[in-house]
């Protein structure tokens, strides 16, 4: 059986039309866009709530009613609320993060342009110097743009979704454990086995790759344990610091 809120957005997509100007696809007015589904207003004002709130849809004060490309919004909603009433734990955020990264590691060496291979070099570049400045701040920006491009080289909007997601649910998270990377980081290691991905990416290795981003959450694991209340194994804390500065 058909989803409701699927066939409706499919009897939607029918009606829109191409904006002159911007080539974003336009809804009809209420009026007229109720008439043609068989809708009250008010039915369909529900429906294109629904349809805003998770991001397909948005309204235009005296312009109209468009549907979007969807926002990251609702499925950071989602992880949060989750997290929240324990549906989702930390162990479960922090695994599926791992399963994320080394996939995209992988792809990412099969896709990696020498343009794209000189900017993970630059956020390297940048996490070194901020991390011998100790600046942790910085630090955290510059990781947060390393893994960002790194799913940007592969640009699967499925993966970019769960990861924008994970990132969300992994904040509070990295905030209870900034020592622990702090401490983490003045090993020195931390930096090497981003240099040993981007090396992988420059190689064409997808094995490597992946292996080498294995090697970089093994290290994090090494780092002592947050807080006792966190049920979140040690490996969470880099997961955490990746995408904490871009929230």
């Amino acid at each position: 059986m058909s989803d409701p809120l699927d066939e409706f957005v499919t009897r939607l997509d029918a009606l829109a039309s191409a904006d002159e100007e911007t080539g974003a696809r336009r809804l009809p007015p209420e009026r007229e866009l109720g008439d043609a589904l068989g809708m009250s207003r008010g039915a369909l004002r529900e429906q294109l709530a629904v349809l805003e709130r998770l991001g397909f849809v948005h309204r235009t004060q005296g312009r109209g009613t468009y549907i979007d490309t969807p926002s990251y919004g609702f499925v950071r909603t989602y992880f949060a609320i989750a997290g929240r009433l324990g549906y989702i734990t930390e162990v479960d955020v922090a695994e599926a993060r791992v399963l994320i990264e080394q996939a995209v590691a992988e792809a990412a060496a099969r896709r990696a342009t020498d343009e794209q291979i000189a900017g993970l070099r630059e956020a390297i570049e940048r996490m070194e110097a901020a991390d011998a400045a100790g600046d942790l701040r910085a630090v955290h920006v510059a990781d947060a743009d390393f893994h960002r491009r790194l799913l940007h080289v592969v640009a699967n909007p499925i993966l970019m979704l769960l990861q924008e997601g994970l990132r969300s649910a992994l904040d509070e998270d990295m905030r209870a454990r900034r020592d622990s990377v702090t401490r983490a980081h003045s090993s020195g290691e931390f930096d090497r086995t981003h240099a040993d991905i981007v090396d992988a990416l420059a190689d064409h290795d997808p094995d490597a790759a992946r292996l080498a981003m294995r090697r970089h959450f093994g290290l994090t694991e090494q780092a002592p344990a947050g807080p006792a209340t966190s049920a979140a194994p040690p490996k969470s804390v880099d997961s955490a610091g990746s995408y904490a500065a871009d929230s």
